[in-house]
């Protein structure tokens, strides 16, 4: 990634330079080493699949060829000469979705598959990119790592705590690369942000906010169209539904707009909201599991029902959580469907606040420490937040073994504010968590079983009965 130098924005030098030196030495020494990248799964026991050398051409299929399936594979096509690679095959539960994904590719050797399982026996393909309904995530990926291939997984990385668990140790197992689709997370300037942390540059941290803000007034989701094909006969419904606790009869309202959903998806939590979390737990520079977690979320606008025919949310419209981590740092991230007036992207430290912006981060002294801490602003940071810079990242990885920029360790703290907002947010309590014994309690300290596919997801919007 491209850094640009810093650019000092005021000031009488010498007093700040002189206590700079003597304040911030330690930290500097300390963090030193903080940034080099491990080789992923080092130590571990060899996975099966393909030794990939530097060289290598990468062999990928794709699970799950909708919309965002299409952009995958229409992104990794115009980059497959730069990164290397072969669109081996597609599969999909929709005939007429894996069709129009192999015409894209433009090849008749593509393999074409309605059952994920087959396209993984296949021993040539290294990695898929999966883009299922959020349900199938944990189930592709943990069969496509156990099968040796490394797995690109869009966000949120799963529907449901427990199994984002028995997805991260089956990555540690393997030692196999997984990149979660937030592609935030390969943009520069958060990067840049947690070097400036790690240095001690803003001092220990305080707090830190963003959000991901749309104003539909059909309702959000409402505008993926239920196309002719749209038909039991074009679509395998029993495996779409899989393992989910209720089961329905075909709706295709349910197959365009499933985030609406509790059963498939957490909605705002599960779709925007994830786009903040990755890059701003990223840019804490040494991200931890959060000890207690809040979540509001409200749907009082109806805004279904400006779209005729279509059934009303179980999800919010308008939601915010709040997060405390065990260093004493606080993050709040908004997310509506219902207005688009967000908060910055911004980090508080003790000493100084970032500021994100574009391809920028500006660094401003907190008052007290004006004579310590100098104003800074780091402009034209590269890339950007990009699918195709997220996918190189993967890419790059696979041959080299590095740590990918959304890669599990990160991945999994994010999944459990998703998942622990929800259950805040649904049941009406605060959740606080072991990251040690991986449990649940209220703030009384009553244990509470996680969320699951076992767990009550009435087709209706409101808290669950506590057990």
């Amino acid at each position: 990634m491209e850094n640009n130098e810093a650019k000092p924005s005021s000031g009488s030098e010498s007093r700040r330079e002189f206590i700079k030196k003597t304040a911030t030495a330690a930290a500097v020494v300390a963090t030193a080493n903080v940034f080099k990248t491990p080789v992923y799964g080092q130590n571990q026991a060899p996975s099966t699949g393909r030794v990939i050398g530097a060289n290598d051409r990468i062999l990928v299929g794709y699970i799950g060829v909708g919309g965002q399936g299409q952009a995958h594979v229409d992104s990794q096509k115009r980059n497959a000469s730069e990164n290397n690679i072969v669109q081996a095959a597609v599969c999909d539960v929709s005939k007429t979705r894996n069709g129009e994904a192999k015409k894209m590719i433009g090849s008749s050797d593509v393999g074409e598959f309605e059952d994920y399982r087959k396209l993984l026996e296949r021993k040539d393909i290294d990695a898929v990119c999966i883009a299922t309904v959020d349900h199938w995530h944990t189930k592709t990926a943990i069969d496509a790592l156990n099968a040796g291939k490394h797995v690109y997984v869009e966000k949120p990385m799963t529907r449901y705590l427990g199994e984002a668990f028995d997805l991260h140790d089956t990555v540690k197992k393997t030692g196999k690369i997984l990149q979660v689709g937030s592609q935030g997370c390969s943009d520069a300037k958060y990067h840049k942000a947690a070097e400036l942390i790690g240095k001690g540059k803003i001092g220990p941290l305080v707090m830190s906010q963003g959000s991901y803000m749309r104003n539909n007034p059909k309702g959000e989701w409402n505008s993926y169209e239920i196309f002719p094909w749209v038909t039991p006969e074009d679509i395998n419904w029993n495996m779409w539904q899989g393992s989910v606790n209720k089961k329905v009869p075909f709706n295709g309202d349910y197959f365009r707009r499933w985030r609406k959903y509790y059963p498939y998806c957490a909605g705002l939590l599960g779709d925007l909201v994830p786009h903040r979390l990755h890059p701003l737990i990223l840019a804490t520079g040494n991200p931890e599991f959060p000890v207690r977690v809040n979540c509001i979320g409200t749907r009082k606008i109806h805004s279904d029902k400006n779209t005729p025919g279509t059934p009303e949310r179980d999800v919010a419209e308008s939601i915010q959580l709040l997060a405390e981590f065990p260093s004493g740092l606080t993050l709040i991230v908004a997310s509506s469907s219902v207005n688009e007036q967000g908060f910055p992207d911004i980090i508080r430290g003790h000493k100084a606040t970032l500021y994100f912006g574009g391809n920028r981060v500006e660094l401003k002294p907190e008052r007290p420490f004006a004579d310590e801490i100098d104003p800074e602003s780091f402009d034209n940071l590269t890339p950007g937040e990009d699918i195709g810079e997220h996918e190189k990242n993967w890419f790059h990885c696979i041959r080299t073994g590095e740590r990918p920029n959304a890669n599990i360790d990160l991945a999994i703290r994010v999944q459990t504010i998703i998942s622990l907002a929800e259950m805040s947010d649904r049941l009406g309590i605060s959740c606080l968590f072991d990251e040690k014994t991986r449990k649940i309690s209220t703030g009384d300290g009553r244990p509470v079983e996680p969320l699951s596919y076992a767990s009550v997801t009435p087709l209706t919007y409101g808290a669950l009965p506590l057990s």
